[in-house]
């Protein structure tokens, strides 16, 4: 992706959470697990969520390999979710999908979503639109699916 044509302070951020992700580790416990595949590039995410039960994510953590873009959306995405609810999180996924995708939203979506939202740019670099919505697909597909332990291709 020509990360020098993003500005350099988010250029940074995006690095910083690709070397050192956060929240990159399997759980101990999870209620919602997914494996999601990019075939077109190779990215994979292993994403577990453990939810209490008043559906608020308690932790999260996410494994696999992927490029710069993926990891740290991956990242970005488990800082912004924690402690959200079902609900929320549900509607931030949705947020960041239209956001790389140009569609607009008010001010206050996109700050919920946190470092992620210096993704926005994604969008001029399409062939790196799924590298960046990957975990959020599958913390999409995690809730919404009553099935536990699944894998699937994007």
């Amino acid at each position: 992706m020509g990360l020098s044509k993003l500005s350099s302070l988010y250029r940074e951020v995006i690095l910083d959470h690709a070397d050192h992700p956060h929240h990159k580790q399997e759980l101990t416990a999870s209620t919602k697990n997914i494996t999601l595949k990019n075939p077109t590039c190779g990215d994979v995410i292993n994403l577990e969520i453990n939810l209490n039960d008043d559906d608020i994510i308690e932790d999260i953590g996410f494994t696999g390999d992927g490029c710069t873009i993926s990891q740290s959306s991956a990242s970005m995405m488990t800082d912004a979710v924690l402690g959200k609810s079902k609900e929320e999180a549900l509607k931030m996924a949705k947020t960041f999908s239209d956001m790389v995708m140009g569609t607009e939203h008010p001010q206050v979506d996109l700050d919920e979503l946190e470092d992620a939202a210096i993704l926005s740019s994604i969008m001029s670099f399409p062939a790196r639109i799924k590298c960046a919505t990957l975990s959020w697909w599958a913390l999409q597909r995690a809730l919404l699916n009553d099935e536990v332990g699944q894998e699937e291709e994007v």
